[in-house]
């Protein structure tokens, strides 16, 4: 099993834990909720660093921000799943996105 299998799989056991009760019943609902969450932790990580060039940079806490960047992972990895991806649907849709941005920078995009 190859390393984002194992991270699919512990995904889905991480989600056959918690109380869904509150989560959106609908697919489109769950996709919602999920980029939401991607979305804020996207910002915590972003507040981890010095981007406020009106104000006195403080140090780096890169493990705080790799704390950050797997709660993205997790959702990431939630909506994949919600959407039936699996690991080698991930790649799939990596690989044709990856040429059309190669092909974009060799254009001059």
């Amino acid at each position: 099993m190859d390393t984002l299998e194992t991270i699919f799989l512990m995904q889905k056991d991480l989600a056959g834990m918690m109380d869904l009760s509150r989560y959106p019943k609908s697919a489109e609902g769950r996709i919602s909720a999920l980029s939401t969450a991607i979305i804020h932790e996207a910002v915590e990580l972003q507040r981890l660093t010095n981007w406020k060039w009106w104000k006195k940079p403080g140090q780096f806490d890169e493990a705080a921000a790799r704390e950050e960047l797997i709660d993205i992972w997790h959702f990431v990895v939630q909506a994949s799943l919600e959407l039936g991806m699996t690991p080698a649907d991930i790649l799939d849709e990596y690989r044709k996105k990856n040429r059309v941005n190669r092909d974009r920078q060799e254009s001059g995009y």
